[in-house]
């Protein structure tokens, strides 16, 4: 379960990670209010459960409570990748002095947590590992020894942290690690901690717990103000996004580009029960990535009806500011009536997975 960037910070706030000050604002009058008992510019962060909303616009800078009112204003109801902004945080600016990173994960792989923190922090910390990974210290737990204020001290002298702060960075990967453990995360994250004249201060927030540990944690239960995704995403690094319903399916759909020679851009599995919205959610979500220059839709209908499925496309395709080509293999229950929405609206259609694969590379290809 993901919870939003305001959630996690009262969290961070209670385990003793200082964090700004910051008021949730659901409409540009509240947000102006905000502004003003702040009393210095502010920052306007739309509360959606999705990353990388900094560069998809989703991150503002006011410097008065009037700019405050019109940025909230138009930000909310705008689709930050494939989700709506309902409420946004009004956070006080930063005078941000130097930027680190900090985060525990739990490391599938090795099973065993793994702390990675690097004084290269920031929005661009993906970077820092494809090009510069010797910049990341990592350091597995083990699960069944207690992690000791001094080893995260000691994670902090192989940052490079200046000496005066080993203490007070050491702190908060130590405070992180609690926060983990407690709450039973996947991940808990800061990106970036800031260095700023007043000490170290939690600018962002991230904190995604173990659906299956919810019923130890009714209160982290109520939080839960968003419906729970009904897909899992994985971003890859080809240029066709591949969408199904079933991770099979999609995998099968993956694989076909391959056979035609295509790079799939993404893994997306709507599940075996997607409903029109969700669908629309997810054309939303692999149109917004810029690297993608094909959608290939691969689905077999049986829970998912072919009818839903083709709404879900009119209505992203009707409201999309990007025009992406978008390559439909649609076959199932309600396929006859999800053809015909199809061809009413002019969107041509395949029944055979290998036929519509095909046809995505090759139109991929002529774009290039």
């Amino acid at each position: 379960m993901k919870i939003h960037e305001y959630q996690a910070k009262e969290i961070f706030h209670n385990a003793g990670i200082s964090t700004p000050q910051s008021i949730v604002a659901e409409t540009p009058e509240e947000a102006e209010k905000a502004a003003i008992k702040i009393g210095k510019p502010v920052v306007i962060k739309s509360q959606v459960l999705v990353g990388g909303r900094g560069k998809a616009g989703g991150i503002k800078f006011a410097q008065n409570p009037e700019m405050a009112y019109q940025l909230t204003e138009k930000l909310l109801g705008t689709q930050i990748r494939g989700e709506t902004v309902q409420k946004v945080m009004v956070e006080a600016m930063l005078d941000i002095h130097d930027e680190i990173y900090m985060s525990v994960a739990v490391d599938r792989s090795a099973r065993k947590p793994l702390i990675m923190a690097s004084m290269a922090g920031g929005v661009d910390i993906e970077e820092v590992a494809r090009q510069t990974p010797e910049k990341i210290v990592k350091y597995h737990l083990d699960p069944l020894d207690q992690f000791l204020p001094y080893q995260a001290r000691e994670i902090a002298r192989k940052m490079g942290v200046n000496s005066k702060l080993i203490s007070s960075v050491g702190g908060i990967i130590w405070k992180l690690h609690q926060i983990f453990q407690n709450y039973d995360a996947n991940i808990v994250e800061i990106n970036p901690l800031v260095l700023t004249s007043d000490g170290l201060v939690a600018a962002d927030a991230k904190l995604d717990i173990d659906d299956d540990s919810l019923y130890r944690h009714q209160d982290l239960a109520q939080l839960q103000t968003e419906p729970r995704d009904e897909f899992a995403y994985v971003k890859l690094d080809g240029n066709i996004a591949v969408i199904g319903n079933g991770a099979g399916l999609t995998l099968t759909g993956m694989d076909m580009l391959k056979l035609y020679g295509g790079k799939p851009a993404t893994f997306l599995d709507i599940g075996g029960g997607a409903s029109q919205d969700n669908i629309a959610r997810a054309l939303n979500l692999v149109i917004s990535n810029p690297n993608v220059k094909v959608v290939f839709l691969n689905v077999l209908g049986g829970i998912t009806r072919a009818d839903d499925v083709a709404n879900g496309v009119i209505t992203v395709l009707k409201g999309s500011e990007r025009e992406v080509p978008l390559v439909i293999r649609l076959t199932g229950t309600n396929e006859q009536e999800g053809q015909r929405i199809l061809k009413a609206a002019g969107i041509s259609y395949e029944t055979s997975m290998g036929a519509a694969a095909k046809k995505a590379v090759e139109i991929c290809n002529s774009l290039e």
